[in-house]
């Protein structure tokens, strides 16, 4: 399947758009390298950036001759840029204005179109956010190009094609949908939170920082902050160190007041499965799997969850996964290194107990720093 199948039109620049060297021997116009769009807010990095810089560099690695960069925008960020060499990238290309101050579409798309023209990398990965895929939309359209959109696997094929394998679920999470954009560049893809793994931070890794200069109108900016509400309550399952996820299995909303009981004593947050969100007992935000999102933490406790192959996408990453079901053929037991069969509404209040007291193995898998 490719995601460019219909003719486009030469980009702005006047540059070829099918990835193929310029007339110029010196080969300053060929598309090269693989980019990483940073987002952060208010200086504070999404995981996602990181994950995706790990799986660049492992790309990367596979490609002779392919620098990792890393685009970095934002007002009064350059600590973020620091970063994100720490976590692979060669190159950091960084803007730093007060108009970027927060996420706008126009801004933030002008600036990143602006990089993709003048460094040509062939290979775009955005983390599929509410703000990466905004972007990455916006971004692919006026290049333009193919984009794929909340991958779950990323890799490249070696040269000479050099081509982006960029997989997601298709048809209704039935089959994995294999992307290629072969004639186009830059190849675009966003990717979800969770599901690659970031490198360690190496704050002595050497790398450059290059500054860009910015300069944004913004009496032509269409879009205006007139004032920020901050949400008091954001659930931030890719984010989690530990996540408590209950399924069909609870049997009705009022499970989840009891999941949240136990995950607020380890210091965790609420996921659920697709069954539970669809049967409308918790919000789509909490859903974990294919179709809802990919998470990594240190201890994942699944709670009346069968473990559907939809739902396991989602969350085998996890370090330490406890899993709790009456059905001792469960699925999801198989998977769980520690598995508990049982009745969960008897079996968590005693778990709520010994995690309020600091005792059990669940608190002691919430508190381990190192990878089983």
């Amino acid at each position: 399947m490719t995601a460019d199948s219909r003719p486009h039109p030469t980009p702005p620049d006047g540059r070829p758009a099918d990835g193929t060297a310029s007339s110029d021997a010196s080969g300053a116009e060929r598309w090269e390298g693989i980019l990483v769009v940073v987002e952060q807010h208010d200086g504070e990095p999404r995981p996602v950036s990181w994950q995706l810089l790990g799986q660049a560099r492992r790309m990367a690695a596979r490609l002779p001759g392919c620098p990792v960069m890393a685009l970095v925008m934002g007002h009064q960020v350059r600590h973020v840029a620091q970063q994100a060499i720490a976590y692979g990238a060669d190159v950091v290309l960084l803007a730093d204005h007060p108009a970027l101050g927060v996420y706008r579409t126009q801004p933030y798309s002008d600036v990143t179109l602006h990089v993709i023209r003048t460094h040509r990398p062939e290979i775009v990965l955005i983390g599929a956010t509410y703000t990466g895929r905004d972007l990455a939309g916006a971004i692919a359209t006026r290049v333009p190009t193919g984009l794929t959109a909340d991958c779950t696997m990323l890799d490249v094929e070696p040269p000479p094609s050099r081509l982006l394998q960029a997989s997601r679920p298709a048809f209704s999470e039935k089959l994995m949908a294999t992307i290629l954009c072969k004639r186009h560049r830059p190849q675009m893809a966003t990717a979800r939170p969770g599901v690659f793994e970031a490198l360690e931070p190496d704050p002595s890794r050497p790398g450059e920082i290059r500054e860009l200069a910015v300069t944004l109108d913004e009496s032509r900016v269409a879009a205006r902050v007139v004032r920020i509400e901050r949400q008091t309550r954001t659930v931030r399952l890719d984010e989690a160190r530990v996540i408590v996820a209950g399924g069909r299995g609870l049997g009705g909303p009022h499970g989840f007041r009891l999941l949240g009981e136990l995950a607020e004593a380890l210091g965790g947050v609420v996921g659920a499965s697709r069954p539970a969100v669809e049967a409308g007992w918790i919000g789509h935000e909490h859903q974990i799997g294919q179709t809802g999102q990919t998470v990594r933490p240190k201890l994942y406790v699944a709670c009346g969850i069968s473990g559907a192959v939809q739902h396991l996408v989602g969350m085998s990453g996890s370090e330490v996964i406890v899993a709790i079901d009456k059905d001792p053929q469960a699925p999801i037991l198989q998977a769980a290194d520690v598995a508990i069969v049982g009745d969960l509404y008897e079996v968590v209040p005693a778990l709520i107990q010994e995690a309020r007291a600091g005792r059990g193995t669940l608190v002691a898998a919430a508190k381990e720093d190192g990878r089983r």
